[in-house]
This record gives structure tokens, sequence and C-alpha cells, in this order.
């Protein structure tokens, strides 16, 4: 049951600690899709000089915030939103939808099935092909969502295959979802990884398409799991008042705001990562395409999905040799759709990839 529960979660160093007896801080984190260049210096340097805000209440309308994620994004300030993560924001909207039917295409994240759930809906997936490395049959989808769908989910770029939507595909779903009545949620938690970002992103059609929702965090691109800090996009004054009455006052902390501010200001940081992830996708994806055992799925994202083609050794094995040298990477077994031959890493710096490439190709090669 424990192993079961390390397999199933990425980047849970703590489980990892008590269960393997590895110092977490010895860990090379491959599964937790985070950022490798740590949260902004420029924040960090600004929170520390700044501590004394932790003890004033944050702007309840949040707007110095929302204009910076406006500045971004390219949103309007109006019709963005901040939450106590992305996780908040998610649950309230598909509150808000409440749709009796709902599909997600997947495999996907988890918590979308969970929240669905927990209000009392029932959902489908919708199944990204692998003989189609895992982009979307549009034809198929539309035709999917029919008169009875109240809401459809999307992750893009998708988690854990990386393939993404483009944006002339995501408009033309939202005109078919907004004749049948139907809303629409994007999840954009690892766009900004991606070298086609303008060409997938959602964000340009919020202020044309009332029934969309996207959603963004920060704990992947700025390394800020621990401040909680995400945001969305509507033009849906429904959801929008929706939020501002259910949310809890000062959702999001002081800290959080401030550090928000500084991050999303922060050009140098988004350039520097942006190209680190760029070259280091590249440098993987050609790599592991001269491997005889192995498929490497192209990834608009910080991460690159894996499926063994031996019988030699699967997923969970693998995960439990790499545990061993100190390399965590995230068994993709538990993700709708796949099996024990997939596995999945995220790009971490050039020495580290490195290594973890070295490491694979003895064990599958």
């Amino acid at each position: 049951m424990v192993m079961q529960l390390v397999h199933q979660h990425g980047g849970d160093l703590d489980a990892i600690e008590r269960n393997y007896g590895i110092p977490k801080n010895e860990i090379k984190d491959f599964s937790g899709n985070i950022n490798p260049l740590g949260f902004p210096k420029a924040a960090e340097k600004a929170l520390a000089e700044n501590l004394g805000i932790i003890s004033t209440y944050p702007d309840k309308k949040y707007t110095s915030l929302r204009q910076a994620i406006a500045k971004y994004t390219g949103a309007a300030a109006e019709h963005i939103v901040v939450g106590n993560g992305s996780t908040e924001l998610i649950s309230t909207f598909i509150q808000t939808v409440h749709a009796r039917q709902s599909i997600i295409v997947g495999p996907s994240y988890s918590e979308y099935e969970r929240e669905v759930t927990l209000c009392g809906g029932a959902f489908s997936y919708f199944p990204l092909k692998e003989e189609e490395d895992f982009c979307i049959d549009l034809p198929a989808l539309l035709n999917a969502l029919t008169k009875d769908v109240g809401m459809l989910v999307i992750c893009n770029p998708n988690n854990p295959t990386g393939s993404a939507f483009t944006s002339s595909q995501l408009e033309e779903i939202l005109h078919h979802c907004k004749n049948i009545g139907a809303s629409v949620m994007v999840d954009e938690t690892y766009i900004e990884f991606s070298d086609n970002l303008n060409a997938i992103c959602a964000i340009p059609l919020a202020s044309k398409f009332d029934n969309l929702f996207v959603v963004r965090g920060t704990s992947k691109f700025f390394a800020a799991p621990g401040i909680r800090l995400g945001y969305g996009v509507s033009s849906n004054q429904n959801f929008l008042d929706r939020l501002k009455t259910n949310q809890d006052p000062w959702s999001v902390n002081s800290l959080a705001a401030f550090a928000g501010e500084k991050m999303f200001a922060d050009t140098e940081y988004h350039t520097t990562t942006q190209k680190l992830i760029s070259d280091q996708r590249k440098k993987a994806f050609q790599e592991l395409s001269t491997w005889k055992n192995i498929k490497a799925f192209p990834s608009s994202a910080n991460f690159i999905l894996l499926k063994l083609l031996t019988d030699k050794i699967t997923a969970a094995e693998l995960f439990e040799i790499l545990i061993q040298k100190k390399m965590l990477i995230r068994d993709a077994s538990s993700f709708t759709f796949l099996n024990d031959k997939f596995l999945r890493f995220c790009i971490l710096s050039p020495e580290d990839n490195a290594a973890l490439l070295k490491e694979l190709k003895l064990l599958i090669e």
C-alpha cells in the first residue's frame, strides 16, 4: 500500500524520505515538474527585505497583484481572479458550473475528477490516443460533446502527455460548447514552459467567450508551491460573483501577494527559464529518440512521457532502482489509460538530466 501511494503522487519528497530513509534534500526530483532554477532570486530578496508586511492584511481586491498578472498575461484586470493555489479556483469553477455530466480530456490530473465527484456530478474521459502521440482528434471530441454535457475540462499542455491544443482548436471547441450550453475549463499550469505559448494559449479567448475559464498556478513555473498562489481568467460574471461570495476573505496571504507582484514582473527569470527548458527538452528528446527500447512523446511542457518497448523492466521497477540512486521519477501507470510501461520525468539542470539519461540507458537499453 505504501509503494502504491508513492507511485501515484509526483514530488512527494516527505513520503519518499519516510519510506526509503533518504534525506529529501539529497533527492533529485524528476517527478514534481518544478522549475530547476528555483524561486526567483529577485522576489526572494524583496521578500526578505519586506517581511514586515506579514503584520498587515492584504488588499481585499488584490488590485496591484491583478494588475501585475494582467501585464504578464495580457488579460483584462477585471477578468482576473486570484486564489489559494489553482486548486481553490478549479474547485470554485466546477462548483459554479455544477454540471450533471462533464467530459475530461485524459489521461490527466486526478483533481478534476475528484472535484466533479465532490459536486455530485458524473464524468467520462475523452481519450487522447497513444497512436496519435496523444494529440487531439478534434472531430471526435466535438462529436462527444453532446447537449447533455455541461462542462469540458482540458489541461493544456496536458499532464502527463505533454501534448497541446492549439488556440484555433480551442476556439472551435468554445464555439461548439457555447451552442450546446457547456462551460470549458482550461488548465494552463505548464504553458509557460512551452516554445509555442502564443499558439496554444487560451487567455486571449476569455474576453470573447464567457463560457471559458483559464486557470494557472505559480507552483511549477515559478518554483513556488509553498506560497499557494493561483490565478484565473474569465469574463463570466456569474463565476466572478460566485467566487467573491464563496471565497474566504484574504484567501491569498500578504507574502504570496507581494511575491506574486515581483515574480510576474521578472522578465529575465521568465526568458532564462524558457531557454533552459527548451534547450534541455530538445536535447533529451533527441537522445531518447535514438533508443530502441523506449518511445518518447513530443512535449510542449517541462516534462517528457516515455513508454517502455521492452518487457524486461516496468516503470515501477525503474522507480525502485532509481530512487536508490536518489533520483525520483514518476511511474505514470496510475494515470487513466496508461499502464506499467509508462513513466514521466521533468527537465532539471543539464547535469542532472545527463545523469538520469545515463542511468535510464543502462537499465533500458
